[in-house]
């Protein structure tokens, strides 16, 4: 497997530390360390270390969330949940973006509330959306926030677990999912959705997952649920073009433009003084092209750097230096 493919798929990686899954991912980083691969191993211990510790700071009981007699469905293998629920206090939900989107996005919400409305005059709101676009740019956060501003339990597929190895296991993983939400008020994410809906005419993938693309082409058709399912993708160019006629609403995400990029900026600094001598459109400007997540960890780089120098006033250099050094992230 490919470094890439390796730290894409551990990104993916959520449990507890006693979990098979994650047991078997720290095997393949003592292979990758026995293998002389030292700086992918750190990598890939870096990512693991960091999703086992927030998938045990918002684990909860999930009785308090979903309704009496619901449970998440898990792997038959390995008895790993198919799906990971996030709690309401866990979900990110300020969101800076354009006024298209914002109005896009608030549609979606507005449409649900209204289901009810919308029944009387025959018709249904919104509920299968795909979000694509350039990763940081918050596809993942639109769908936190849709959960949390309609007030529904949000559930984050674990791809992890649905792609097995042996025959017909993904595609019946991914049924049993589907089926277990056909009754749950939930927003269900599909994260990194070309994970299993690569085109069928690509020729990378046969057999197997050409079956789950045509299982996920019948759910997503079929699909009834009181709730909302959520897609996103890095990558909506490889996804199969069949699947695009099943969604409501397909939303692209896209880079800050300047003034949001002033916005992220003025929002993540709002806690710690600023330098009056900054000139922020020349800072907006350098941060052209950045990704919404790029500039918020600009703008905390730049805050940390503040207060361990001992100023603790943001100033100007502050910011350049930030920008230099996030600049090898910044993929145009």
């Amino acid at each position: 497997m490919n470094q890439e493919l390796l730290l894409r798929l551990f990104k993916s990686i959520e449990g507890e530390p006693n979990e098979d899954i994650v047991k078997v991912a720290k095997s393949i980083i003592d292979e990758e360390e026995k293998k002389g691969h030292a700086r992918l191993a750190i990598k890939l211990k870096n990512i693991l270390d960091k999703n086992v510790n927030s998938y045990s700071s918002f684990r909860g009981d999930l009785k308090s969330i979903l309704p009496s007699g619901v449970t998440i469905p898990t792997d038959k293998r390995y008895n790993i949940p198919l799906a990971t629920l996030i709690e309401r206090d866990y979900l990110r939900h300020d969101m800076i973006l354009p006024d298209l989107i914002e109005a896009k996005i608030r549609t979606i919400e507005q449409e649900f509330v209204a289901r009810e409305r919308l029944k009387n005059h025959g018709l249904k709101p919104k509920q299968k959306v795909l979000l694509y676009g350039h990763p940081g740019c918050g596809k993942s956060m639109a769908a936190e926030r849709i959960a949390y501003n309609i007030g529904l339990p949000f559930l984050k597929v674990r791809f992890e677990a649905i792609i097995s190895s042996y025959l017909g296991e993904s595609a019946s993983n991914l049924k049993r999912l589907f089926e277990s939400i056909q009754k749950v008020p939930c927003v269900l994410l599909l994260d990194e959705f070309d994970f299993i809906a690569k085109s069928r005419s690509s020729g990378h993938d046969v057999g197997e997952m050409h079956r789950v693309v045509n299982l996920l082409l019948n759910l997503l058709e079929d699909f009834q649920a009181p709730g909302i399912l959520i897609a996103t993708t890095n990558f909506e160019g490889i996804i199969d073009f069949a699947l695009f006629r099943r969604f409501d609403e397909i939303i692209e995400m896209p880079k800050p433009s300047a003034l949001e990029i002033a916005r992220l900026l003025d929002q993540t600094l709002s806690s710690i003084q600023k330098s009056p001598q900054i000139k922020w459109t020349s800072i907006s400007k350098k941060l052209n092209g950045f990704s919404a997540a790029l500039v918020v960890k600009v703008a905390n780089d730049a805050a940390k750097k503040a207060v361990i120098s001992g100023k603790k006033i943001v100033d100007e250099t502050h910011l350049l230096s930030a920008i230099v050094e996030n600049s090898v992230f910044n993929k145009k």
